[in-house]
């Protein structure tokens, strides 16, 4: 791989490569990321929990607020990292026009939309539709669909359904989003498909990064940016596009420690382990005389926070150019975070977020809620579309087509269901479940089950 094919500006639904300054002051990798702000998908996450359940303390992070810092993060990454890289290789900003604001943008955009496929209801919202299709009614269906296309459903990843978000696969490319190829190969952390199942060792085969329905359109991105293919046998699966790992740190970072402040906030930690913990990794950057004038713990705990992010932004670019040759010849593949030299302070951080915000109750009550109402829309929403296309049955199916007026025209016209397979009618039931805000599902769920009644 290398860097002047990895950063090929071509958007998706263009047949040729763009000029990078074709609009003045702003570059294709910048308009990405006001492409993402401006759309829907994005601007649903403000009502998504991140991990507390929408609470009624305003300091508590969501998918929105949690995906913006991922995003600052990620930019600062890139063009720090992007600095270094055009030191070291000159002939990127000479012969093709690339500056380190470049990195920073794609890294930024990708970043700022890495959760935008994850579904409502925190991290329990995927393994809720997984459920649904592994134990639930759904297992109705795994005789009438493959084997890659059934584990698309039984192992539903917020991840691929972001992928078919931002390459707007309901519009055929047509509208949308329509983000670069390079945006769009920096957001695949798991550039590969369902099957085979994942192999822990490697950061890129934890998961996997699009569903059946758009892996053409990966392939097309790995081959125009010249990604390496790692298997030869029918099953896809290619090495990571570099920046991904940036984005991949930018994640770990934000995640690890700004949970970890929540769960302080909210008197889930005690706040002794943010001195223990945080100071050492705040490093250099920590300034005794600055932090003994502040007196709430809150205000200590968003200080520690702050330099601890900055310490660890600066360590992982570092990290990031001395493997970027690995990662160009495919031979690395790790996370980032594992290189820091603070992994084990940040591996008991996890712990004890985890243990003391993960496992919560109202965490618990919320994801356990989350199963019944992902699973009921899903049952409701999947008879209602099938019905619809039996058009060989003599029966009305009246309370199926009430369901169906209440679907979206946009993800459901009635004549190309009737013209679609089973697997394509499920994904897009589930992308439109994955897509509810909190309070949407509840809201719907409680409706269509007649528990309320439109105000």
């Amino acid at each position: 791989m290398n860097w002047p094919q990895l950063l090929q500006a071509y958007r998706y639904g263009d047949l040729k490569a763009r000029n990078l300054n074709e609009v003045q002051n702003r570059s294709i990798f910048e308009q990405d990321y006001d492409r993402i702000i401006f759309s829907t998908a994005f601007r649903r996450l403000q009502d998504k929990t991140q991990v507390i359940p929408l609470p009624e303390h305003d300091f508590v992070h969501n998918r929105l607020t949690h995906s913006i810092e991922v995003s600052s993060v990620g930019r600062s990454l890139g063009k720090i990292a992007g600095q270094e890289l055009i030191n070291k290789y000159p002939h990127l900003q000479r012969e093709y026009n690339l500056s380190h604001h470049d990195f920073g943008a794609i890294v930024a955009a990708a970043s700022l939309a890495h959760d935008i496929g994850n579904p409502p209801f925190g991290h329990s919202g995927e393994a809720s539709i997984s459920e649904y299709f592994l134990n639930g009614k759904g297992q109705q269906f795994k005789s009438e669909l493959d084997e890659k296309q059934w584990n698309d459903l039984t192992r539903f990843e917020g991840n691929a359904n972001g992928f078919r978000i931002l390459c707007n696969a309901n519009n055929k490319g047509a509208g949308g989003i329509r983000l670069s190829y390079p945006t769009l190969a920096a957001f695949t952390k798991y550039p590969k498909e369902s099957l085979p199942l994942f192999e822990k060792l490697r950061a890129s085969e934890k998961k996997f990064g699009f569903f059946q329905s758009e892996k053409d359109l990966f392939e097309d991105i790995a081959n125009i940016l010249g990604l390496k293919k790692i298997r030869k046998d029918n099953y896809i699966n290619y090495c990571r596009h570099p920046l991904a790992f940036l984005v991949e740190a930018a994640d770990d970072i934000c995640y690890s420690i700004i949970d970890f402040e929540d769960g302080l906030r909210l008197k889930l930690i005690d706040f002794s382990h943010a001195e223990r913990l945080l100071m050492p990794i705040a490093g250099a950057g920590f300034y005794p005389e600055s932090y003994l004038k502040l007196k709430a713990d809150d205000e200590k705990a968003g200080y520690l926070r702050a330099v601890a992010i900055k310490n660890l932004i600066i360590e992982m670019a570092k990290v990031f150019v001395a493997s970027e040759e690995e990662m160009l010849e495919g031979n690395f593949d790790i996370s980032l975070i594992e290189l820091s030299k603070y992994s084990s302070l940040i591996k008991e951080i996890k712990a004890i977020t985890l243990r003391n915000v993960y496992k919560a109750k109202q965490v618990l009550e919320i994801e356990a809620a989350g199963f019944e109402v992902i699973g009921g829309l899903l049952d409701v929403f999947t008879t209602a579309v099938n019905h619809s296309v039996q058009t060989e049955t003599k029966h009305n199916y009246y309370h199926s087509k009430k369901i169906l007026e209440l679907l979206p025209e946009h993800y459901f016209h009635l004549s190309e269901m009737k013209n679609s397979d089973l697997y394509t009618r499920l994904i897009k039931i589930c992308e439109f479940v994955a897509g509810m805000t909190d309070r949407h599902a509840i809201g719907m769920y409680r409706k269509i089950k007649g528990i309320d009644l439109p105000a």
